[in-house]
């Protein structure tokens, strides 16, 4: 055996882990997370796969993150491979992140008229604060709690889509939005359900929510688009896949429809299929000739 090769079957760490994970396991981990859902996982995230992939391993009665993955690749189940997707997903979201954008597609909405109908695409729904915020959104934009837009959200992660079509969250995720919002948009638990709050029945009538994975060759949704927030999702994939998405996403946007990005998120490798009009807010690239 080389030496690059006993190295890379040494474990990560010295100290008393229940697992065994190597250097090799991790590039197995990055490459097969790539693969399945374009997420570019760096060296700093080895502790994370151990952690979250962990709980896989004692759901399975495991030992080594090697009999894990052999197990994954050579029979397994679309839930297993869901599960062990799932589990490298990150969910960071809070309600109107990134105010700004909100204001934009409210002035966007409003100018439409109180009569047009709209359509919304949220590709990365994650539990659902994103979402709801565009619901909200909209009902101030037509001034009214059943306004004609519609909102799809996706993601790849199944398990925060069942968080997000319940509508429930701790008091304390909605404690940063003004009390007008929180007694018009949401509702208080009491008893068993005492420190909790749920979204409005008009609010979630509004949002479809339904698991895609990006990497996907096609998109089975039917644009055009007025909206389409795609925002601290490009963040996990390199150039090559972000052009991909992009040359899928653009075409289901109206032609003045706004494609929004995170702050974090700039597609100057791409102008040929998006172009910014202003802070992380896109238009599709008119063809050219």
């Amino acid at each position: 055996m080389s030496r690059a090769a006993a190295v890379a079957d040494e474990p990560i760490v010295d100290d008393d882990r229940d697992f065994t994970f190597t250097a090799r396991d991790f590039d197995r981990v990055r490459q097969l997370i790539h693969g399945r859902a374009g997420i570019a996982l760096s060296e700093s995230k080895r502790d994370m796969v151990y952690s979250r992939l962990g709980r896989r391993l004692r759901a399975l009665n495991l030992v080594s993150f090697k009999d894990y993955l052999d197990q994954l690749e050579a029979r397994g189940s679309d839930e297993e491979w869901q599960a062990f997707t799932n589990a490298l997903t990150t969910n960071l979201t809070s309600f109107f992140r990134e105010a700004h954008h909100f204001e934009i597609l409210r002035e966007f909405l409003a100018g439409k008229g109180r009569h047009t109908p709209a359509k919304i695409w949220c590709s990365a729904a994650s539990t659902g604060e994103e979402p709801y915020s565009l619901a909200i959104t909209a009902c101030e934009a037509y001034d009214s709690l059943t306004p004609p837009v519609k909102i799809l959200a996706t993601d790849i992660d199944t398990n925060v889509l069942e968080t997000a079509a319940a509508g429930i969250y701790p008091e304390e995720r909605v404690e940063k939005l003004d009390e007008a919002r929180k007694r018009r948009y949401f509702r208080r638990g009491s008893g068993i359900n005492a420190g909790k709050v749920r979204v409005i029945d008009e609010l979630r009538e509004l949002i479809t929510f339904r698991p895609l994975n990006l990497l996907d060759a096609r998109y089975p949704m039917k644009g055009p688009f007025d909206a389409l927030f795609c925002r601290n999702v490009m963040i996990y994939f390199d150039k090559p896949t972000q052009r991909d998405i992009l040359l899928k996403m653009a075409p289901l946007l109206s032609p003045d429809g706004l494609f929004f990005a995170g702050h974090s998120e700039s597609f100057f490798h791409a102008t040929d299929i998006v172009t910014s009009i202003g802070r992380t807010v896109y238009r599709r690239t008119p063809p050219r000739g």
